[in-house]
């Protein structure tokens, strides 16, 4: 079993121990004020390594930053000080070679108008053409001449042989992919240019050509050169993506053409083709959010593996083994790449191999502890794995000696906290009130997009058994239960309850909440209103309307989807929601707020005071949570060590729920 993810391949001349691949992604705060890797940096590659992948390839590191200017310390630049770039470099490839591992040094030539001005943009946007910013159209990209880009084409080559020098296997170019300044340089809807680096598909090519011959020339023709590849743009329309399914005529790159150049690519001389689908105008492509299906890429590589002789990494959402191992079986891949599934477990490779798959931690595919992250301006890491990028700091250290810890609360952050508690040696007990654990993560995890969040309680349940950490069922934590227990440290994950509207007609038997509509306590009738358009709303909402209801959302700000849980949507997330609530013909109605549930439906009144009537034969009440911290309030100033994490200490997400139940966890 999962033989073919263990053979070795060749990438050029360069053997890789297996077909597991690292994904290159943003590795932001991982440098130094110079655009160097820091020791963070090098943890975080190294565990990886320690896991078992055969190849890694790095974060997007930038050849230049006088062009496409970028602010200093968020990604790495080799030009910055390519001394340094070679000495801290070399120190992380040296380590990573230690486990049999490969590594390649992903290098771009930036953002274009794929950049976000003024955030991570010092500069005005440079492109291909003079065409608008995908963040803010009312911002026109300044045009690269020709001498421009030939010195951005020698910088590759300058930042490929530093590279080589300190010790990286191959450089994999970044990218006829996703829409950055590069790929502007080859689609056409992008490039308008007249000179050598426009014009028909083979000119709009000229440009990763001449920077993989460039390299070829001065690393030696056996100096393994990838690219980072979409085989199919994903656009409808400027900054509109094309759902999976639907009918739409594409603008960018289509498939035809993928494949036309990806052969034009191969005879310029590139080793690799590390693909996928999508621009920043698809970007659930790019990044597929919780909504897209496992292995979405496989239909279209198959076809672009049957065009070319150079091996094709394929990712996107490949992190359940079967689906991996299928992929490479079936001839859809040559190379499986793992991102977000390296993050939340480094170990994968090894857990595969040794018949452990039930204790992967898995990817909930939510984007807000990597790249969500990263937009905040926040350092990479993972929502349900908090030691991402923070590898030293976050070890378990085992206990010299052992508390009686009690953890109130079977949701994420009681289990977290008791897990990692237990992992240094802490007697520890786990006390939950309901007859199940999971907490607000079991009916959140009801529609079928929700498959992920499943597999992670599913792997939680698994890792306190595996721990034999007693788990007390249907109990419910008093304080005369803490008296009589004597705990030494209490971590209090109480949880959080739905807020309830005070409206006239709010008691009525029509009116639920979403908990109540997924674990089907109340079933919705034909015409339902949602009242409240965040992340809960909106999932249910789909989750409805895939079940043939006809949905409205009220939402009393002037946007659904502001936030989830209090915290930023990454926007991958956001807009595919969206434009799957458009597709499912929900209704959004903002700027408004419900004052009367009726017999016949609800009455809602805007932010002009005109009020509007609904007919509904369910309303359902999604205005949020409120933390539960009765208990807390009782024990606390009576216990020294008593901590208040997860929902109960504020209502938010999986990620803040998970992370505080760690914290605690590896410091009571």
């Amino acid at each position: 079993m999962y033989e073919a993810l263990f053979k070795p391949i060749r990438i050029g001349k360069l053997e890789v121990k297996n077909r597991i691949s690292m994904a290159p992604m943003g590795a932001f705060g991982l440098v130094d004020n110079e655009g160097c890797y820091n020791q963070r940096a090098a943890d975080y590659y190294v565990e990886r390594a320690k896991g078992g992948t055969g190849l890694i390839i790095t974060s997007i590191t930038k050849v230049e930053n006088k062009l496409d200017k970028v602010v200093s310390g968020i990604i790495p630049v080799v030009s910055e000080n390519p001394g340094r770039f070679l000495m801290t470099s070399a120190e992380m490839t040296e380590r990573v070679h230690a486990y049999g591992t490969k590594i390649f040094l992903q290098l771009t030539m930036g953002f274009g108008r794929s950049g976000v001005p003024g955030a991570l943009l010092t500069a005005p946007p440079v492109s291909a053409s003079s065409i608008p910013n995908y963040w803010d159209p009312s911002v026109t990209c300044n045009e690269l001449t020709t001498s421009e880009v030939e010195w951005i084409v020698q910088q590759f080559i300058e930042s490929a042989d530093i590279a080589k020098k300190a010790g990286f296997d191959g450089v994999e170019i970044h990218a006829v992919h996703e829409g950055y300044l590069l790929d502007q340089f080859t689609l056409s809807l992008f490039n308008r240019r007249t000179d050598k680096y426009g014009g028909d598909l083979k000119g709009r090519l000229t440009l990763p050509a001449e920077i993989v011959q460039g390299i070829k020339k001065r690393c030696g023709k056996d100096f393994p050169v990838g690219l980072r590849y979409s085989v199919k743009s994903c656009i409808k329309d400027w900054r509109q993506g094309g759902l999976p399914d639907e009918d739409y005529i594409e603008k960018g790159r289509d498939l035809e053409e993928g494949i036309e150049a990806a052969k034009i690519l191969e005879a310029a001389g590139y080793d690799e083709l590390n693909t996928d689908l999508g621009t920043y105008d698809a970007w659930y492509w790019s990044h597929p959010p919780v909504y897209q299906k496992e292995g979405l890429y496989l239909p279209y590589t198959k076809k672009l593996k049957e065009a070319v002789h150079i091996p094709v990494i394929v990712a996107g959402k490949l992190g359940v083994p079967e689906t991996a191992e299928k992929s490479l079986e079936d001839g859809s891949a040559d190379m499986i790449g793992l991102g977000r599934p390296l993050l939340t477990d480094p170990y994968w490779p090894k857990k595969v191999m040794n018949h452990q798959v039930e204790r992967i931690r898995p990817c909930i595919g939510c984007h807000v502890g990597c790249l969500g992250r990263g937009f905040e301006g926040k350092p990479l890491s993972c929502a349900v794995n908090p030691a991402c990028g923070r590898e030293r700091y976050y070890e378990p250290k085992p206990v010299l000696s052992a508390k009686k810890v009690m953890v109130v609360g079977g949701g994420v952050a009681g289990m977290e906290a008791a897990r990692v508690a237990a992992l240094r040696g802490h007697k520890v007990t786990l006390y939950e009130k309901s007859g199940r654990l999971g907490g607000q993560i079991i009916p959140g995890s009801v529609p079928e997009f929700k498959i992920d969040d499943r597999r992670l309680l599913a792997w939680y349940k698994n890792e306190l058994e595996r721990l034999d950490i007693p788990v007390l069922n249907g109990t419910e934590v008093t304080e005369e239960l803490v008296r009589k227990e004597n705990p030494d440290v209490v971590i209090v994950a109480t949880g959080a309850g739905e807020i309830h509207l005070d409206v006239p007609g709010g008691d009525k038997d029509k009116v639920a909440t979403p908990i109540e509509i997924l674990e089907s306590k109340k079933t919705a009738g034909k015409d339902v209103l949602i009242v409240g358009g965040g992340l809960v709303g909106c999932e249910t909402a789909l989750y409805l309307a895939q079940d043939g209801r006809n949905v409205t959302i009220v939402e009393a700000q002037n946007e659904i989807l502001s936030s989830g849980g209090g915290k930023p949507i990454p926007h991958m997330n956001k807009i595919m929601l969206i434009d799957l609530l458009h597709q499912y013909d929900v209704k959004v109605i903002t700027n408004s707020s419900l004052t009367e549930v009726t017999d016949e439906g609800a009455v809602l009144i805007n932010d002009q005071f005109r009020k509007q009537f609904l007919a509904a034969d369910t309303v359902v009440i999604s205005v949020g949570f409120k933390p539960n911290q009765t208990l807390y309030n009782k024990l606390n100033g009576k216990i020294a060590d008593l901590y208040l994490i997860g929902d109960a200490y504020r209502a938010a997400n999986i990620m803040s729920a998970v992370w505080s139940g760690n914290e605690i966890g590896l410091n009571c």
